[in-house]
């Protein structure tokens, strides 16, 4: 009787070890997803950057053109389209410039004499996050 009574506390305290290791493993296996998930989102963080000189001379280059609409330059919009949508896909998006002036999102570059106060009047260079984290400020000109 005794030795049964050894037996069923040593089974309860080895399936308590278990159970500890399992709960254990699984807080480990969550951790590293968590972290994998992470690294996967701002693993193209540099490469993100890279391609957003090119979304900036896309850009400059049908400023440039003017109102004519040669199919240069149509070619030049729908480049220009298919590069955002490609980082659009990848969680890079423009910093919303429309709600007025934010440090964490916004770089005030200069004073613009025609936006009211803590309003962002002309916007030099368009800023972009990579999932929800700034990888390139919006170069602004503010209100006074």
């Amino acid at each position: 009787q005794a030795q049964i009574a050894k037996f069923e506390e040593n089974e309860k305290y080895l399936k308590a070890i278990a159970a500890n290791a399992k709960y254990e493993a699984e807080k480990v296996k969550e951790r590293l997803e968590r972290e994998a998930d992470t690294a996967k989102k701002f693993a193209l963080e540099k490469f993100a950057k890279g391609l957003l000189d090119s979304v900036d001379n896309l850009e400059r280059a049908i400023a440039a053109a003017g109102e004519e609409k040669t199919p240069l330059l149509e070619g030049i919009e729908l480049t220009l389209k298919s590069l955002l949508t490609t980082l659009e896909k990848h969680d890079v998006v423009v910093v919303d410039t429309a709600n007025g002036f934010n440090a964490d999102f916004h770089q005030a570059v200069g004073i613009d004499p025609n936006a009211k106060a803590g309003e962002i009047g002309n916007v030099l260079q368009k800023g972009y996050t990579l999932a929800g984290r700034l990888i390139r400020p919006a170069m602004v000109m503010v209100g006074q």
